[in-house]
This record gives structure tokens, C-alpha cells and sequence, in this order.
């Protein structure tokens, strides 16, 4: 009896697991709503992949701020940016811009095209440097020392230029690679689609991207899905941190 009660439950929990991993792609089940609802301050990043967005719809779906993709490398701009920027920004939305690093461009002409590209407003979320490993880089990875030193001119560069320190973003992989021990006191947006992300020298992460598999109305791209995140924090430290006057945050859940 007992044997075929363990075998019950082994089926039934290889069923579980089964639906949820099939159902993932779908977007029906996102394994992290068991750890975000005590997060109030949700919002959205995206690119030119999400199409053409009709923000007044997409601004009303329970989030407060959106992050766009801006440029990338030293030339690169997403070709939805200014669309999605001049419209995001005629929401109620707190919104901001995002930089894809390249490890193969120098940090100062990619700091320019940022620059050129992303107007200055002081109600605007801080800069964003996103760092990962894309394409070759992935088995080659690249050299520590310079990825740094190319890293560290972009994010003066920007702090400079728009009066906010940048917020870097990371996978678990490019954070002990490159930022770990190295840029303490940057905010951390750590993307983690499974479970809570925990940052390896247990430095607080400000910002985490908790799905890329989000299902919401107001876009048309070949992207079905969209990147939800939250903010560690109050109401009253996401005011700070808009403001670029929050350095760090205790996890408060």
C-alpha cells in the first residue's frame, strides 16, 4: 500500500511540474507570481520587438513605470525608441531608457550614442546598462579587465550627462562576472524568470525581472509576450529612486 502511494504521488507531482514547464511558453503559468505579490510597484520593459504600443492602454494595466530600449553597441537605436518614448511619456507612467552593452565597442562612443539618442528629463527613471552574454560571448566569454574598464567609462559618462547613476542590469552569470565586488554601489536589476533572485555576495537587488512571458493588451509586435518586473521597495523610495537619490535597498519581502 505504501509503495503504491509513493508512486501516486511521484505521478501526480511529475504531472505538476510537467503542465507548468509546458504551459510557461504559453504564458498561462509564470512561476514567479508566488513571489511578487507583495511587490506593489510593477512595470515593463521593451523594445521594438512588442510593435507598435498603444500606451494608454498598456499604461493602465497595474504598472508605474516602463523602461525602453533605446540603443545598443556604439550606432545601434531601436527604431521603436522615439515612438515609444514620446508616447510612454504622455502617460502617468515614471519611464526610462536602456543601453544594450556591447563588449565588442568602446565605452565612450557607445556612452554618445546613448547620449544623442535619449533626451535629458529630470522625471525620468535613471539610465539603464544592460550586461549580458549574447551570440559568441556566451562559450568565449570576455575579458574581465577590459569589459570593466569599458563598463566603468560608460556608466561615468551618463552619470555625467544626465545627473542620475546609471542602474545596471544583469544575469546571474554577468553579475559574478564583471560586477560583483566592482560596482557596489550601482542599483542592481537582476532578471530571474524562475524564483527570487538572490545576489551571490547577498547585495540587494533593486529592481528584478520576474517574467518574460507576460500577456497584456496594447501591442501588436511579433513579440507576444512582455518583461514584467518590480521594485524592491516603497512607493515612497521608487519616488527616491526616480529622483537617482536611492543607492540601495533592503529586501522588504
Amino acid at each position: 500500500m505504501n509503495k503504491k502511494i509513493v508512486i501516486i504521488i511521484v505521478v501526480i507531482v511529475i504531472a505538476l511540474i510537467s503542465i507548468l514547464f509546458l504551459s510557461y511558453p504559453t504564458g498561462l503559468i509564470i512561476p514567479n507570481n508566488l513571489y511578487i505579490k507583495n511587490y506593489t510597484v510593477r512595470g515593463v520593459d521593451v523594445s521594438s520587438y512588442q510593435g507598435d504600443i498603444d500606451w494608454s492602454i498598456l499604461s493602465k494595466q497595474n504598472i508605474s513605470f516602463a523602461y525602453i530600449k533605446a540603443t545598443e553597441g556604439s550606432s545601434f537605436v531601436d527604431d521603436k525608441f522615439q515612438f515609444n518614448w514620446d508616447e510612454a511619456n504622455k502617460t502617468d507612467l515614471k519611464v526610462g531608457a536602456y543601453h544594450y552593452f556591447s563588449y565588442d565597442s568602446d565605452g565612450m562612443n557607445q556612452a554618445e550614442n546613448f547620449i544623442k539618442t535619449v533626451p535629458i528629463n529630470p522625471n525620468s527613471l535613471p539610465p539603464v546598462i544592460d550586461i549580458e552574454l549574447y551570440g559568441d560571448k556566451v562559450k568565449n566569454i570576455p575579458d574581465k579587465t577590459k569589459t570593466q574598464e569599458q563598463l566603468s567609462i560608460l556608466l561615468d559618462e551618463l552619470q555625467n550627462y544626465y545627473g542620475k547613476k546609471p542602474v545596471i542590469y544583469v544575469t546571474n552569470k554577468t553579475y559574478n562576472l564583471y560586477i560583483k565586488g566592482n560596482f557596489d554601489d550601482y542599483n542592481i536589476w537582476i532578471r530571474k524568470v524562475f524564483y527570487k533572485p538572490n545576489l551571490s555576495n547577498n547585495k540587494s537587488w533593486t529592481l528584478w525581472q520576474y517574467t518574460d512571458k507576460a500577456k497584456l493588451d496594447g501591442y501588436n509586435g511579433a513579440e507576444k509576450f512582455i518583461d514584467m518586473n518590480v521594485f524592491n521597495g516603497t512607493a515612497e523610495e521608487f519616488d527616491k529612486f526616480v529622483q537617482g537619490d536611492l543607492n540601495s535597498v533592503e529586501d522588504k519581502v
